[in-house]
């Protein structure tokens, strides 16, 4: 049957894979980006690193809440030098999508895209020597996954990530409702900047961790990037964090976590919807890493 999800937890859920488009796109090593001081919610300065660059001590799988910086973002980011075409490079890139090194001594490295940051645009790339890598190397990206549709339960919109890591999210369906694994949850009023983006489909946006206590009710404090995590009443479906009692959103975590009033861990949105239709379930080891098998 075409477009159907053979894994064996997903047997039931059919999807339009095979007509969804593949694009290459092209994209570059970002050099980083430093905006000092940093001013925290009680008032602190910080002179700390910022976005971009070639993060060598923090990637995929590590704590979010690991580095003294802000926003810092795991692995490799890249962009589009040219203004006009960066945008498309972040509404196309998907989690998951294969990368290629195109240009510089480690050419021909393979990896994945394994987010994006909206306001900086950036994509965010794992490679498996990341120390080979230089500022400007060109990266080649199979964009595929945008226009993704899960045909027996349209009411879910499917968005951000690769047909085949979608494919290894060990989802289960029962009485009707798509089980998905996920590390935490997010309650709504725990959520900040990047609410009200009207694109869901090119940003992030954060999780809102001022109230350090809160965030350790709800152990927030423990997501790592790559983490799958729900975000509670919120529907995605056309702008990022729109509050909707009942929906709930599942996302990945992005980047770490920041000292700026109103921001925090940074979430890319892979499924949303405003129905009862998605059942977060709770499970330490739901992490884009394992189901990459990196």
């Amino acid at each position: 049957m075409r477009g159907v999800n053979k894994t064996k937890e997903n047997n039931s859920i059919r999807t339009n894979k095979d007509q969804v488009v593949q694009l290459s796109i092209l994209v570059e090593v970002a050099h980083p980006v430093v905006r000092m001081p940093v001013v925290d919610g009680n008032g602190t300065s910080f002179y700390i690193p910022g976005v971009g660059g070639i993060t060598y001590n923090f990637g995929l799988g590590d704590s979010a809440f690991k580095m003294h910086g802000d926003h810092i973002e795991p692995d490799v980011s890249a962009k589009n030098k040219d203004k006009d075409l960066n945008p498309t490079c972040m509404a196309l890139a998907c989690i998951g999508n294969e990368a290629t090194l195109i240009s510089g001594d480690a050419k021909g490295m393979k990896g994945y895209v394994i987010g994006k940051h909206g306001g900086i645009d950036h994509i965010l790339i794992w490679f498996p020597e990341k120390e080979k890598l230089a500022i400007g190397d060109k990266i080649q990206i199979k964009a595929w996954g945008q226009g993704l549709e899960i045909v027996n339960y349209p009411e879910v919109k499917v968005m951000n990530i690769d047909p085949d890591l979608f494919e290894k999210i060990p989802i289960k369906i029962k009485n009707r409702k798509l089980h998905v694994p996920v590390t935490a949850i997010v309650p709504a009023h725990l959520t900040g900047s990047g609410i009200g983006a009207g694109n869901p489909a090119s940003t992030d946006y954060d999780m809102n961790t001022l109230d350090k206590e809160e965030i350790k009710k709800f152990k927030l404090d423990k997501v790592r990037i790559g983490d799958l995590v729900a975000i509670s009443d919120h529907y995605n479906g056309y702008g990022a964090g729109g509050y909707k009692e009942g929906a709930v959103s599942i996302g990945v975590v992005v980047h770490s976590n920041c000292y700026k009033t109103g921001h925090g861990p940074g979430m890319v949105i892979i499924m949303t919807s405003k129905e009862d239709n998605i059942v977060p379930v709770l499970d330490k080891d739901s992490n884009i890493k394992n189901y990459l098998n990196i």
